[in-house]
């Protein structure tokens, strides 16, 4: 099998769009200027030195790691992915060019390479050992073969409509290929898998459970809440206020919607606007995230409106989770996990 790599698409996939736009992956930073695939690792260190003078020996080594990957050991041909967190979606690739110097299409990565996005494989769908290899925090990383092979199997091609697919069943997890990692990078890659496992039991809830696990946030600020029955004409999916008859402000209003892959548009926004007055405030939940132009309407809205997306929700369930009650903690069961300060 091919090699394929991972390429993050920044810190909350916040470049995602530029990379299925362009048709690319990239990696920062403006600061080193153009490089080479000439240039060796040892060339690598002396350059981050040079312009990283104030970072730790340590991280530079890291960063110089990676970006001789990027720039020399990645070819063109070779497999690809990358990852969009708030529609948990990976979508799968081919590099089709050696590296480029290209400041023009994202100002904090202007080291690229051209890729044919061909596939997406939804996160829910893969196993736990896949998903747990998945979560390694570094920006670039070597996918070992059988999470590979699972990622091929998966995918389905870009147009394909999302559909709800179960999560597997947790097997035993498999390490990243890669070599051992610093106490400081090893303590951030288990947050960082810990957060994603936590957003796979929230979206392993249905619909009606993550309804009432949002009315439990709300509760645990001091709120009471309403949730609505199932049926048509349900109006909001839950109502909050101070008092729980809405005489007292704030009132806020509640849409949520459990569709992992599928984002909510402009048009879904103001359909739940649509009649609220001046004074609301309105939550949308969206574990499937929302579109770029939907987040323009809710910055631009009369009416307040916030977004949340999966990863903002988890953000939100472990912060409040001391405050819950019972049956709502009972819906998303965590432990408390300890892990060495430094």
């Amino acid at each position: 099998m091919k090699t394929t790599w991972m390429v993050r698409a920044g810190r909350g996939s916040e470049n995602i769009e530029e990379f299925l736009r362009h048709g690319i992956v990239a990696m920062g930073d403006a600061r080193l200027g153009p490089l080479s695939p000439s240039q060796s690792k040892a060339d690598m260190l002396r350059l981050y030195a040079e312009k990283y003078p104030e970072e730790g020996e340590g991280t530079r080594a890291t960063w110089a790691s990676q970006s001789a990957r990027f720039v020399s050991e990645m070819k063109s041909g070779d497999g690809v992915i990358t990852y969009d967190s708030e529609r948990r979606l990976y979508f799968v690739g081919t590099l089709s060019s050696e590296y480029e110097w290209a400041p023009q299409l994202i100002d904090s990565k202007p080291h690229m390479r051209r890729v044919k996005w061909t596939g997406r494989v939804s996160r829910d769908g893969l196993s736990a050992s896949a998903r747990n290899s998945l979560g390694a925090i570094q920006s670039l990383f070597k996918l070992g073969p059988d999470v590979a092979a699972e990622l091929a199997e998966q995918a389905v091609a870009l147009d394909t409509a999302p559909e709800q697919t179960p999560p597997v069943a947790p097997p035993v997890a498999r390490p990243v290929e890669g070599k051992p990692r610093s106490d400081a990078e090893l303590s951030a890659e288990m947050f960082d898998k810990a957060g994603a496992f936590v957003e796979d039991a929230i979206s392993r809830l249905d619909w009606e459970q993550l309804q009432h696990l949002v009315a439990g946030i709300l509760r645990s600020m001091g709120y009471q809440t309403r949730v609505s029955e199932p049926g048509p004409d349900r109006g909001v999916d839950i109502f909050a206020s101070p008092d729980g008859l809405g005489l007292q402000e704030p009132r806020i209003f509640v849409e949520v919607k459990h569709r992992p892959g599928t984002p909510m548009g402009t048009k879904e926004l103001r359909s739940f606007l649509g009649g609220r007055k001046a004074n609301d405030k309105c939550l949308y939940v969206s574990t499937g995230g929302f579109t770029k132009d939907a987040h323009y309407e809710a910055e631009r809205s009369n009416i307040a409106l916030t977004l949340i997306t999966l990863p903002r929700l988890r953000e939100l369930l472990l912060e409040r989770y001391e405050q819950l009650d019972a049956p709502t903690r009972a819906m998303v069961p965590l432990q408390r996990f300890y892990w060495p300060a430094r």
